[in-house]
């Protein structure tokens, strides 16, 4: 039986600690989900289509990625795709003890599913989307914070004119 993995998350949008996390669990497992949530509580600055699209271009050099997106509960998503671990970015403790938490939940309502927890690589562990957003409104740089590919509608979306650099 071969594995399929998903990470999931809002991405919103995707950042390079992201990407990072994708590149990881990509080489770990055969088949890998970026599951992309709804969750509109979040307020998010890009609708679930572009974020969906985003991904997929950052990702079609990873031909055992899928980008989906999903409403609800990533239980019932994991569930029809047939996806029996989770994947988590975790950059502090306090994302470990609530993904902790999430995780036995998750398995509580699903119980085949697992979950494993990746730290990002070190350049990114500083990384959110809500620090890309933030800086972003604020004119700085964003080479360093997103795949290339998100950086001209990144811009767009917050009315620069720049090229990001």
């Amino acid at each position: 039986m071969s594995v399929v993995a998903a990470y999931s998350g809002t991405f919103d949008p995707i950042t390079l600690g992201h990407y990072d996390i994708i590149c990881r669990a990509s080489k770990m497992f055969p088949k890998l989900i970026v599951a992309v949530g709804l969750n509109v509580t979040k307020n998010p600055r890009f609708n679930i289509d572009e974020r969906v699209e985003l991904i997929k271009q950052c990702v079609k050099d990873l031909p055992n990625v899928k980008v989906m997106s999903f409403d609800g509960l990533v239980v019932n998503f994991a569930k029809e795709n047939g996806v029996t671990v989770l994947v988590r970015g975790v950059r502090t403790v306090g994302d470990v003890d609530y993904e902790k938490q999430m995780a036995i939940m998750n398995r509580d309502l699903y119980p085949s599913l697992d979950t494993i927890m990746l730290a990002p690589s070190p350049q990114y562990e500083h990384l959110s989307s809500s620090l890309v957003r933030e800086l972003t409104s604020l004119g700085a740089p964003v080479k360093k914070l997103v795949p290339k590919e998100v950086i001209p509608m990144l811009l767009e979306r917050f009315g620069r004119k720049d090229k990001g650099k």
